[in-house]
């Protein structure tokens, strides 16, 4: 069984900044770390190969200090990785770097057929949630995102169970392999290393693949391929109002609500008129 963890090195949003004139992402002095959401994908996997002993091979694009992130993985028990990087990837958006990892994988699974492919959830710097799905939807994978847990993997029928998290509640999942699974964050948790594969990682001699490699078209990554651009990130403006403190005649909970309430209605006058007009209406 082959698994291709698909990653991310992302600014730490913990310290991330931003230039209060060009309203961009300050990213000088800021470390770059594993996006987090991958790492409950890449922990999933692994797990996966302590269980049925799978390869796994990590697979990042970006500009080559994205090496740290790849050795990272490789530090946690990862068999391979894969950095895609080029100067003609520079720019691209969700749909061109969808397209770019799935001429990876494809690249992969010429040498070993690829039966699933883990992603993060969403990435802390982009928030779309839409590579994943991107990858799975040009491979024709089965496509199962929000996964909570993988309850039963059978490699002879090649057949997979999971829990997926859904608006209703959870949903128990049966399909067929190859799939691509994104993991919800807290799902589970992530190992440390083991001395062996911290060597190893450091060892290890990183493939390091450019476009021309890949076979992926030049229209269709970068900014070439790219339809979305994004203008400008902001800081939202802080509120000058300040919070009052609200008093009740006692603490029971019936009174803090009715002093909330009187409140409320007190700083919008025309909230109750509105009420009483939808309620009369049936609304």
């Amino acid at each position: 069984m082959h698994i291709v963890v698909c990653i991310k090195q992302v600014p730490d949003s913990a310290q991330i900044r931003i230039h209060p004139v060009t309203n961009t992402i300050m990213r000088q002095g800021v470390p770059a770390i594993i996006n987090p959401f991958d790492l409950f994908s890449l922990e999933e996997a692994l797990r996966l190969k302590d269980k049925v002993g799978a390869r796994v091979t990590v697979l990042t694009m970006g500009p080559p200090m994205a090496e740290a992130s790849l050795r990272k993985a490789l530090s946690l028990g990862a068999d391979d990785a894969v950095l895609l990087t080029d100067r003609k990837f520079a720019g691209s958006d969700t749909l061109a770097t969808s397209y770019a990892l799935t001429s990876a994988i494809q690249k992969l699974a010429e040498e070993e057929p690829v039966d699933i492919v883990f992603c993060g959830k969403q990435t802390v710097d982009g928030d779309t949630a839409q590579v994943g799905p991107g990858i799975a939807t040009r491979l024709g994978f089965e496509q199962l995102t929000y996964i909570t847990k993988i309850e039963d993997l059978d490699i002879a029928s090649k057949e997979i169970v999971v829990q997926r998290r859904s608006e209703g509640g959870v949903q128990v999942l049966k399909t067929r392999l190859p799939c691509m699974i994104t993991m919800l964050e807290g799902t589970n948790t992530i190992r440390f290393g083991k001395m062996d594969d911290l060597f190893r990682a450091a060892r290890y001699d990183l493939k390091t693949w450019s476009r021309d490699f890949t076979g992926a078209e030049e229209g269709r990554v970068g900014l070439k391929g790219s339809p979305t651009v994004v203008s400008k990130v902001f800081v939202p403006k802080p509120r000058a109002e300040k919070a009052r403190m609200i008093q009740a005649e006692t603490d029971t909970p019936d009174a803090q609500a009715a002093a909330a309430i009187d409140a409320i209605f007190g700083a919008q006058p025309k909230l109750a008129d509105d009420l009483l007009a939808r309620a009369a209406a049936g609304l």
